[in-house]
């Protein structure tokens, strides 16, 4: 099996630090009891409600009416310019954060100058 291979614009240290307190196991066992309950119709209602508001982004159309490139738009959402070719090809989808994010923008492009200056 061939090694995967990881580029990201932050440090080791950086990485290492936003995940410190995240519990990769008991996050999927958390997703996988929602998709259990949400088969057997006992899910809660939160939970359908959460899945059901994310807002539609149309990335291509986000980053178009910005006039940015690839790299620059993910250089402000701090993705890689590979992740937004992934999300406007289709071959992905954004995350709930990363979709939030860009429907705020959408609405507010100076949230982009508040963005680039952080």
């Amino acid at each position: 099996m061939k090694e995967l291979e990881f580029e990201s614009s932050l440090s080791m240290e950086q990485i290492e630090e936003n995940f410190k307190n995240v519990n990769f196991f008991d996050s999927v066992m958390d997703g996988l009891d929602e998709a259990l309950a949400y088969e057997k119709g006992t899910a809660k209602v939160e939970t359908i409600t959460r899945k059901r508001s994310l807002p539609d982004v149309n990335v291509v159309k986000v980053r178009n009416s910005l006039s940015m490139t690839q790299k620059a738009f993910a250089a402000v959402l701090g993705v890689s310019c590979r992740t937004v070719e992934a999300w406007e090809s289709g071959r992905t989808t954004p995350t709930p954060t990363a979709k939030k994010l860009m429907f705020l923008i959408d609405h507010d492009h100076s949230l982009i100058q508040k963005l680039q200056t952080e």
